[in-house]
């Protein structure tokens, strides 16, 4: 998995151990090296702009944008969703 620099992955180590898998971290300025998080972030700019306060954003509407990203079909996961790939995985990831 290749992650980014910030401090929300520092628990890298531990998701890894969960997940079994290996992990590097891309260069700052690379975002062609995190291409689906840089598509998601486009996804979520659709509906909410860059500087958008998001503690006044209604939980509700989070949520329902958090449901259209993760049913929807992912090339870099066989065309399946988020959604049902967890479940393949038995959604057991807990941290």
């Amino acid at each position: 998995m290749t992650y980014d620099n910030g401090s929300e992955n520092s628990l890298h180590v531990q998701l890894n151990n969960i997940l079994g898998i290996r992990s590097c971290f891309c260069e700052p300025y690379h975002s062609w090296e995190k291409g689906t998080v840089e598509n998601t972030n486009g996804l979520v700019r659709r509906f909410y702009p860059k500087r958008t306060d998001f503690s006044t954003v209604p939980d509700s509407s989070i949520q329902r944008i958090e449901n259209w990203l993760n049913e929807r079909p992912r090339k870099c996961l066989q065309f399946r969703t988020s959604a049902e790939v967890f479940k393949i995985l038995g959604g057991a990831f807990t941290l």
